[in-house]
């Protein structure tokens, strides 16, 4: 059983979803709204959207259903909603580490997860914001939306409960941690190719060699050989 909630408006849904786990239940629940005043997303930074124009979707999973560690759920999650938006808009769809997409090299949408006890039981906060309709993205050039990425204007509403949907499903899925890992090398942006990363307030250039079982991402730097990062210890810049 399943529970959906539309809100019209709302600071963060990952803080509004805790509102509706009851308590002793064993059930998925998901809160939505085009309208999000206050989102959060990697690392305490904002996640600022239009109104009206984009999709905030957060997912509560109870944390039995995830067999693998946080790190490849992160990496799990990440590919599902990518699996979904490359099946939605019939275009490729990279996961920039650790969990960022990419359509065209514009950022599409981002996930912020996070584990919380509520009422006595543990659950994973999934949030996920994705660019739908907006077209002015001024103040972030490497922002973009599904609409300026294919030319499509996907109904927000229809989407919603589609990527809802999806990722219930995928959530009762339960694949091995090796095969969470291959696939996400496979879709990891710009693996293999040379990209400029700034690490210490510096910039060279680089090479994403693969992330492992422990959410590292390791780079072939070219004055500094190969190294292992952890989430902000390293920036790409494209």
């Amino acid at each position: 059983m399943t529970t959906l909630i539309y809100l019209k408006e709302c600071g963060s849904t990952n803080d509004e979803i805790l509102k509706y786990i009851h308590a002793g239940s064993d059930h998925f629940s998901g809160v939505y709204t085009f309208n999000q005043t206050n989102g959060r997303g990697q690392y305490g930074n904002g996640w600022k959207t239009s109104e009206c124009k984009n999709i905030a979707l957060t997912v509560a999973i109870p944390e039995n259903y995830v067999k693998t560690s946080d790190s490849l759920f992160n990496f799990y999650t990440a590919l599902a909603v990518r699996e979904f938006a490359a099946n939605l808009t019939k275009h490729e769809v990279r996961i920039k580490w650790p969990n960022d997409l990419i359509i065209g090299n514009k950022k599409v949408c981002g996930m912020l997860i996070e584990k919380k006890k509520v009422l006595n039981r543990q659950y994973y906060i999934v949030g996920i914001g994705i660019n739908v309709q907006q077209e002015n993205f001024e103040d972030l050039p490497r922002a973009g939306s599904l609409l300026t990425q294919t030319g499509i204007p996907f109904p927000l509403t229809e989407t919603a409960e589609a990527l809802y949907n999806f990722l219930i499903c995928k959530a009762k899925d339960n694949p091995t941690g090796e095969d969470v890992l291959q696939c996400y090398n496979t879709f990891l942006y710009r693996k293999k190719e040379v990209a400029v990363f700034k690490k210490n307030n510096s910039s060279q250039n680089g090479m994403i060699s693969h992330a492992d079982e422990l959410g590292n991402i390791w780079i072939e730097l070219e004055h500094d050989g190969l190294q292992k990062f952890y989430h902000k210890e390293i920036e790409m810049l494209y």
